[in-house]
């Protein structure tokens, strides 16, 4: 497939997608949904150590294209549109076996925000924005905006940034822990990159194991998810990266983990 709708680069350890409707702040459309879907397919397929999703010119994503023809349709099925491209999107994110960083470059609104939330470590300029508009169009937060925004500010937080739509600043965004972190502008790319770096020597495995063992806290007892952590961590002691982490710690040297 070529992209015209996003910026995919795949090198043996490092994914990169941005998004790349600048001139619409990279509002998604029908193309721009299939060219991701693509490139997160070849991804999946040659598998890598981290996955970076940023945007390209002034926003991170501004929600949906109203404008698209079939957007702007009175019969419109909005749940077909999110059972058919933002729900298997977000499904797809938060089970990659590797981090997912997600770099917002400026506003990220709708379901652009929520977009933002499936990552694993949200970075921020500290220009951007998030904003929960649905509610000027008598919508509530999809792209699994119900979910993450209480779980990561808390319940009165998150009724507020819904039914009020105002506009969250990235500096009060990480404060609040919607984010884990806003960096200065002429910083930002730098930061990302040397993420990306950390990420493609990191152990893999250990990471993709932690992420999903939080992932399924939320729906756990405390019995059940110390179990789990039982289960997991058996499974890791026998990982050649744990053996290269021990060795490296008693031989006081820089480990060299080859995410297996």
């Amino acid at each position: 497939m070529t992209y015209e709708c996003i910026k995919f680069e795949l090198t043996a350890s490092t994914a990169r997608i941005s998004l790349n409707r600048p001139d619409k702040l990279n509002s998604f459309t029908v193309q721009m949904h299939e060219e991701l879907a693509d490139a997160l397919t070849r991804v999946e397929a040659q598998g890598v150590r981290v996955l970076l999703l940023t945007g390209e010119g002034r926003g991170f994503c501004a929600g949906q294209d109203l404008s698209e023809r079939q957007m702007s349709s009175d019969e419109v099925d909005l749940g077909h549109t999110i059972e058919t491209y933002y729900a298997p999107l977000v499904r797809r994110l938060r089970a990659m076996p590797w981090p997912v960083v997600v770099g917002v470059n400026g506003v990220a609104a709708g379901a652009g925000a929520n977009l933002a939330l499936a990552g694993d470590i949200v970075i921020a300029s500290e220009s951007a924005s998030f904003i929960q508009p649905f509610c000027r169009l008598g919508l509530l937060p999809d792209t699994g905006g119900t979910y993450f925004l209480p779980r990561l500010v808390g319940e009165a937080r998150a009724k507020g940034l819904a039914l009020l739509g105002e506009k969250l600043s990235a500096t009060q965004a990480a404060q609040w822990g919607l984010i884990w972190e806003a960096v200065a502008d002429e910083a930002f790319s730098a930061r990302l990159d040397a993420l990306c770096e950390h990420f493609a020597s990191a152990p893999t495995k250990g990471l993709a194991a932690t992420k999903q063992v939080i992932q399924d806290s939320l729906s756990h007892s405390l019995d059940q998810q110390l179990d789990l952590e039982r289960d997991t961590m058996r499974q890791l002691g026998k990982t050649a990266d744990y053996a290269e982490g021990v060795d490296a710690f008693m031989n006081k040297r820089q480990p060299q983990f080859k995410g297996e």
